[in-house]
């Protein structure tokens, strides 16, 4: 069997396994508010374990790194102590005038031969001392920055740890109220039964729609100067230039460039962007906020405010996850290059953009 063959075969199999996730799942009746609170708080679960994996593993990271941080330093600082010595004896020999001595007996060399061989000789320990403070300044430079290195790691560490310890008091909260919750429902067997399968579904086809969904918005979102620049949708006065977005225009966009969407709605409301919409037996609910920052460029933002899935609000570790992951953003030096973004806000069906210009 070769490996084109191999790569089918596997292929096939996933979308077997999704489609069975999709389409053959138990038949439970509806969850009560109670329930559904249990499976939220149980799905919570999952994601904030896989928060509490990844920040184990960055506090993994961050020790080595301080390790050999500080191993380097170790070393810089022993070298810097024979350094120093040098260094210390050259600066004593022009403090003890012994340069001027030497200089002076060049002066009153008695031929030009032997002033030409003591001035190259001069010349040469001259240099000599240069490269002897100039290697001292060099490697003390780089040992206070090995220094600065040690502290941030140490502080980055810390922080990690203080996260990872919040992270497990939350996970622990969670499964407490879980555990209650199903012993004290009617028909704890089939709540048990109930939560298997959405963590099952979420974790094999969930994340996996999500991550899709989310990507390819990220990639609609590059195109989105050129659509803008194509809408006419730029007002210029004096300096300031106003990007008008119309929710019906944006949607539009959005199916244009993915048939993904042509399933999801996108709605401009007071300072809220809101996505819905429902592929198959997964239904979704996005809503979030747009935010100009400057660091480390000029850009707008989007930020997550909810996520739900089929009912079921995730947590802030996977709506962070997913802003990390996935840049929603709008650039506008890529529709104008010496422009910056001043300000966004989102009313009833339409989106605005404050840009101004800025030739620094």
């Amino acid at each position: 069997m070769n490996k084109r063959i191999k790569i089918t075969i596997s292929t096939l199999l996933t979308t077997i396994m999704l489609l069975t996730f999709i389409y053959v799942r138990p038949t439970l009746a509806a969850p009560s508010h109670e329930e559904s609170q249990i499976l939220q708080d149980s799905l919570s679960i999952v994601e904030i374990d896989h928060e509490i994996e990844r920040i184990s593993q960055e506090q993994h990271t961050l020790l080595q790194r301080q390790q050999e941080l500080r191993s380097n330093l170790t070393v810089q600082q022993e070298q810097m102590t024979m350094q120093r010595k040098r260094a210390g004896s050259v600066l004593r020999s022009y403090y003890m005038g012994e340069r001027d001595k030497l200089l002076s007996v060049v002066l009153g060399a008695k031929s030009i031969r032997q002033l030409l061989s003591l001035y190259d000789y001069y010349l040469l320990l001259i240099s000599h001392d240069q490269d002897v403070l100039q290697e001292y300044e060099s490697n003390y430079q780089s040992m206070r920055k090995t220094e600065q290195q040690v502290t941030q790691a140490s502080m980055e560490l810390e922080t990690v740890k203080t996260n990872l310890l919040a992270q497990r008091k939350r996970i622990v909260l969670l499964q407490s109220r879980v555990n209650d919750g199903v012993n004290a429902s009617n028909d704890p067997d089939t709540l048990r039964k109930l939560i298997g399968e959405m963590t099952a579904y979420w974790e094999n086809v969930g994340v996996y729609e999500v991550n899709k969904h989310f990507k390819a918005l990220a990639q609609a979102m590059q195109d989105l100067p050129q659509f803008i620049q194509q809408q006419g949708a730029m007002v210029t006065n004096g300096k300031v230039i106003t990007i008008s977005i119309r929710e019906e225009d944006f949607n539009r966009f959005l199916k244009s460039e993915n048939e993904l969407f042509n399933h999801f709605n996108f709605t401009f409301t007071q300072d809220r962007i809101v996505v819905e919409g429902q592929q198959g037996t997964m239904k979704l609910r996005v809503e979030g906020h747009y935010t100009v920052e400057n660091e480390p460029k000029n850009a707008i933002l989007f930020h997550l405010d909810r996520l739900v899935f089929n009912g079921l609000e995730l947590p802030d570790t996977t709506r962070n996850k997913l802003e990390k992951d996935f840049d929603l953003g709008f650039y506008p030096q890529q529709l104008i290059s010496y422009v910056k973004a001043t300000e966004v806000r989102t009313l009833a069906g339409m989106l605005e953009v404050k840009l101004e210009l800025n030739f620094k």
